[in-house]
């Protein structure tokens, strides 16, 4: 048996964008790293459609660890670093629908993202992302092991062995599994938890010739939205279930002709169909909802159908002495909302960090890496419930209708603190501390987990077959809603009917001292502290130069083409 004559103070099994962006970050802070990759890039990967959250954590792990690149995914404006094979991402649309029935427009919702002031947010085309990302790890000095599968990882008192399959060793201080579903450490330790709420199966591909649902239904005008739905995310949704819809060739400068679509269903419901190939089994069952048959009557998939069991999985363990999980080798629960990037790049966020101090304590224990656990197992608990209620709220939609802005509150609220924060903190770890208490949803305010708590206690209990308990229900929850006092007016019309949030964010009443965007009270104190609404003014200003297009146009003029922004 060959071993190598190197030793590494991080090994990281996986080149995903997760290990990929972690090894990048560890590398440009001085770590030695190494990256092995069963496969080859470019690869197929799903999880397509980026969030506010997940764009807002790329900007503040641009900033807090030195490493520009990690932001070219975070917005349209980036589209001259990041590429055209990317789509754009307008809004978050959802399209209810009921077997044999046209949908109606007043049962839909688009959540519109704001175009100020980063741009609208991306549909990544994962094969391009991911081998981006693992060159920028490479060009900050990460040595990447292509077609390099780990066979064993045994763990010692002082170090980690690393052994691939063909037979070589290496050594490392700390190993970080980021291999997915497949993990080898939650194997080896027998961490898989499979005890959660949601429970669904998937069947998925990249497919041409899809056309916009518009096109095959009503028009933009007579849903009343403000963008067409191939602008954005689309999800069909539907009792037991939902569909993906995201395009990559939905803007003027994009090059890449590929629709990336997915058929999520409750097995409980829809139960699976081992005896049938996933391809006949998606048009057989898209086959009673009349518009979505027609949304692929000429679609072509270019790849085979990619068929999974039930997605759900969590760890009832993250972290060890000498080793993590991160990213989806931790737990999934579900593509809807897209919450898996954010997940991980919030725990890179915090495992980066304590690698580093690991660095100079030489402390590797489970102990000092205890607080990656407790936010990750968090996150995941959060998720699954959310997922949960969405799907079950689907049977109804006055359950739907209400339940959205549960989702849509939690979302903003997230996004607010995440934004925010990286405007206040004074450094890294003020800024980690300052979101110890987030769990997904919410921007870690108190006052926003009561109402979570009690309103998906109502849906938990309810029975959407049962006519007066839904409406019971929705009474409940929406008292809920218009009594917790910083639920904003978009949210209010949502709640009252209203198929989209606004296009313009813009209002005047933002500015109000009383009830205004900065809000009052517990609010104003957990999400801005000390800021005025001048030093919101200055920041949000120097932050909008900072993204500009004019800026990153500047910056590629400057710096030509190279690769790493390097400093030193």
């Amino acid at each position: 048996m060959k071993e190598s004559t190197q030793t590494y103070e991080i090994a990281i099994i996986g080149s995903g964008i997760g290990g990929s962006t972690l090894a990048a970050i560890l590398a440009r802070q001085g770590l030695s790293v190494v990256v092995f990759e069963a496969g080859t890039h470019p690869k197929f990967s799903v999880g397509e459609s980026t969030i506010l959250e997940t764009s807002e954590m790329m900007r503040a792990l641009a900033k807090f660890y030195d490493v520009p690149e990690l932001a070219y995914f975070s917005s349209e404006n980036f589209f001259p670093y990041a590429g055209t094979t990317h789509g754009v991402k307008r809004h978050f649309g959802f399209v209810h629908h009921q077997a044999d029935q046209s949908p109606k427009p007043e049962e839909a919702l688009q959540a519109i993202i704001p175009k100020q002031p980063y741009g609208h947010e991306l549909h990544l085309y994962r094969q391009d992302t991911d081998y981006y990302l693992t060159s920028v790890a490479i060009s900050y000095g990460a040595t990447v092991l292509q077609g390099t599968p780990v066979t064993s990882v045994k763990i010692g008192e002082d170090d980690v062995e690393i052994t691939t399959r063909n037979g070589d060793i290496f050594h490392a201080n700390y190993v970080v599994d980021a291999g997915g579903f497949r993990s080898l450490l939650a194997d080896q330790f027998n961490l898989r938890d499979f005890d959660l709420k949601t429970h669904t199966r998937g069947m998925f591909t990249h497919m041409i010739d899809v056309p916009c649902f518009n096109d095959v239904h009503l028009s933009k005008a007579a849903y009343g939205v403000p963008f067409r739905w191939s602008e954005g995310t689309l999800h069909h949704i539907f009792k037991g279930g939902w569909l993906w819809v995201i395009p990559f060739n939905n803007h003027m400068q994009a090059t890449n002709p590929l629709c990336s679509v997915g058929l999520l269903l409750d097995p409980r419901v829809y139960p699976a169909r081992p005896d049938i190939a996933p391809e006949d089994e998606f048009y057989a069952f898209i086959d009673q909802f009349p518009t979505i048959k027609g949304q692929f009557e000429g679609a072509t998939p270019v790849r085979g159908w990619v068929r999974a069991n039930r997605l759900q999985y969590s760890s009832k363990q993250v972290v060890g002495d000498r080793f993590a999980l991160l990213g989806h080798s931790v737990g999934f629960i579900d593509p809807l909302y897209s919450k898996g990037l954010y997940v991980t790049h919030i725990a890179i966020m915090v495992l980066a960090d304590l690698l580093i101090r690991a660095k100079q304590t030489g402390d590797y224990s489970a102990r000092a890496f205890a607080s990656l656990e407790e936010i990750t197992l968090n996150y995941v608990k959060m998720h699954d419930r959310l997922i949960a209620n969405s799907l079950k709220s689907w049977s109804n939609h006055q359950l739907w209708q209400v339940y959205s802005v549960q989702w849509l509150l939690g979302a903003y609220l997230e996004y607010l603190m995440l934004s925010i924060t990286r405007m206040r903190a004074k450094d890294r770890g003020d800024y980690i501390q300052l979101l110890a208490n987030n769990r997904l949803a919410g921007g870690g305010f108190d006052g926003f987990f009561r109402l979570q708590e009690q309103v998906d206690a109502l849906f938990d209990a309810v029975n959407p077959e049962d006519q007066d308990d839904v409406e019971r229900t929705v009474v409940k929850a929406r008292k809920l809603f218009f009594d917790f006092p910083w639920l904003p007016k978009p949210f209010k019309d949502v709640l009252d009917g209203k198929n989209h949030l606004p296009k313009h964010k813009f209002r005047l009443t933002l500015f109000n001292k009383a009830d205004g965007f900065m809000g009052s009270g517990a609010y104003r104190q957990h999400f801005f502290g000390d800021m005025t609404l001048w030093d919101l003014a200055k920041k949000s200003l120097q932050d909008y130069f900072t993204y500009s297009r004019f800026r990153l146009r500047w910056q590629r003029i400057k710096h030509g083409d190279r690769l790493a922004w390097r400093k030193d």
